[in-house]
This record gives structure tokens, C-alpha cells and sequence, in this order.
């Protein structure tokens, strides 16, 4: 991919995004601009890709969003397709970021040749041993999520959540026929709490170097 487009993308993502990402006010934001997805506990992610479609929709510069493959939607166009993502550093977590289904992407990347990933790479700090963060959020959406319930009824223990994100790098990662291969796949043999399997996904490490990266160091 020519690095006068990846740049430019860049650029424009930095006249509009914000460094530092308060969970608190990232989820107030997403809910008062109209972004459907501000109840999900994984909030950085959705905030980051909601900005993506304000910044890089402006103008036409991107279609927003981008094609279709059955029921997978990629998040935005520009001569190939884009997924946005958000990947957070902290103690213990792997370079590896689980990204679109995997027929999906094997169908862009015949129809166009390569797709690309936009991940803002960041620091996080997680909620305190309360639970303060979670309990802020589940009073913001006024009830207790499906995903919630459907946990407490298995037992399980809820994951803490992220506080707040600094935004450390945006990397460009691309993915053609060719090292489609060398990708790993998230989520192949599980299924969904109806028994229903999930679609496996393409999960892409931003450390390999068998693929065409591009690194942009965000400046504080």
C-alpha cells in the first residue's frame, strides 16, 4: 500500500482524535453523538471506530461503511476495504488482534486484492477492585445488559473493565491472498450461548513481520 495513503489517513485522524480516552466521557460522547454501541463494556474499541466514521467519513473521503459479505459489514472504504480496531497494552497481553470473519475477508481480499486494519495501539488502566467503573456504567445504561444477565446465570466472573486509554501508535496492517495464511483465527470451533457456532474470525498479530505494516507514533 502506498505510504502517501496510509499517512494521509493518518493525518486526518489526528486533526480529530483525542490522546487520552476517559472512559467516562468516551461513553458519554458515543451516547450524545448518536453511536449505538456506547453500552458495550469494550468501549475504547467502539470509540475509536466511531471517530474513524466521524474523521474519515468527512468529506467522502471514506465510504462509510464499507462492503458487505453476507451478514459482515467491514467499517469503512477506500479503495480496499478497512476494519477499525483498538488494542491495549497492559501486563500479561499478547501483540494479537482478533479482526473480521474469516470468509469475509478472503472474499474482500479476491474482489480487491487486500484489505487493511487500522489498529490504535494504547496503554490502559482497569477499574478498581470495586468494580467503581462497572457499576458508573451499568447506572448510565439504566439496566442490566443480556450479555450481563446471561453471565451471572452461568456463574461466571466479569472481566474488569478499562478505565481509560492513552493512544500510544496507529499501525496499518494488510493482509492479501498471499499472507492470508499467516494469520491466526479467533473463535473457530466455539459456539454461541444458543449453540449456535461462531463465525471464526481473522486474528491478525501486529508483531509479524511477514506482513505489510506500517507504524505512525502518536506525539503527546
Amino acid at each position: 500500500m502506498d505510504t502517501a495513503i496510509t499517512q494521509e489517513i493518518f493525518n486526518r485522524l489526528m486533526t480529530g482524535l483525542p490522546t487520552f480516552w476517559d472512559g467516562q466521557d468516551s461513553i458519554r460522547f458515543m451516547r450524545e453523538n448518536g453511536c449505538k454501541h456506547w453500552r458495550q463494556m469494550e468501549w475504547a474499541g467502539f470509540y475509536f471506530q466511531f471517530m474513524c466514521e466521524q474523521i474519515l467519513g468527512e468529506d467522502g473521503f471514506f465510504e462509510i461503511p464499507g462492503d458487505r459479505y453476507g451478514k459482515v459489514e467491514f467499517d469503512g472504504f477506500q479503495l480496499i476495504n478497512y476494519d477499525f480496531k483498538a488494542h491495549s497494552h497492559y501486563n500479561g497481553c499478547t501483540s494479537e488482534v482478533p479482526t473480521n470473519g474469516y470468509l469475509e475477508v478472503t472474499q474482500a481480499i479476491e474482489e480487491y486484492g487486500v484489505v487493511g486494519f487500522i489498529v490504535a495501539c494504547g496503554t490502559v488502566e482497569f477499574d478498581d477492585e470495586n468494580g467503581s467503573f462497572k457499576e458508573w456504567h451499568d447506572e448510565y445504561k439504566g439496566r442490566v445488559s443480556d450479555y450481563e444477565l446471561e453471565r451471572i446465570e452461568r456463574g461466571a466472573s466479569s472481566r474488569r473493565r478499562k478505565t481509560s486509554f492513552n493512544l500510544r501508535e496507529i499501525v496499518f496492517l494488510f493482509v492479501d491472498i498471499n499472507t492470508l495464511a499467516f494469520t491466526g483465527s479467533f473463535q473457530r470451533g466455539m459456539r454461541n450461548s444458543n449453540g449456535i457456532p461462531r463465525n471464526p474470525k481473522v486474528m491478525i498479530d501486529l508483531n509479524n513481520d511477514m506482513f505489510e505494516r506500517h507504524i505512525y507514533v502518536v506525539r503527546q
